[in-house]
């Protein structure tokens, strides 16, 4: 059912708690696994990236690096990579590009407020996304 899972990766406590879920979808559907974290782009014109944001391609590495050997630790070996660009439309786009049938998100608690969900990468990557999105709170 699900033979490629996209798991974007940041280093936000929501991506730490979904990675769990992510093994359990993998390990249970045999699924390839894609780790993807997205380089912010930094325009100077525009406002600063927030404090959490992955501008640093060492950071990128690190934390793919991370990742792959969590994942390791329970039997699954995980392909990873790194993208510049704006995270929800480059996760769409890698999503098509591997042909993922499931992208795995943690949900950042922003608010109930329509001005904090718009803001959300994951609701963005929910509307725009070209396969079902499984978001762990």
């Amino acid at each position: 059912m699900f033979k490629t899972v996209l798991f974007p990766v940041d280093q936000s406590r929501e991506a730490r708690e979904a990675a769990e879920v992510v093994a359990n979808v993998v390990q249970q559907y045999g699924s390839r696994l894609f780790l993807l974290s997205v380089i912010e782009e930094v325009n100077s014109e525009e406002e600063a990236p927030s404090s959490e944001a992955m501008i640093s391609p060492e950071a990128v590495a690190e934390l793919l690096k991370n990742a792959q050997a969590l994942f390791a630790q329970q039997g699954i070996t995980a392909e990873s990579m790194s993208r510049e660009g704006m995270p929800a439309f480059t996760i769409c786009d890698v999503a098509d590009e591997i042909g993922a049938d499931l992208i795995v998100m943690g949900c950042r608690g922003l608010g109930l407020t329509e001005e904090g969900a718009s803001e959300s990468v994951t609701n963005r990557v929910i509307n725009l996304s070209p396969c079902p999105v499984l978001v762990v709170p």
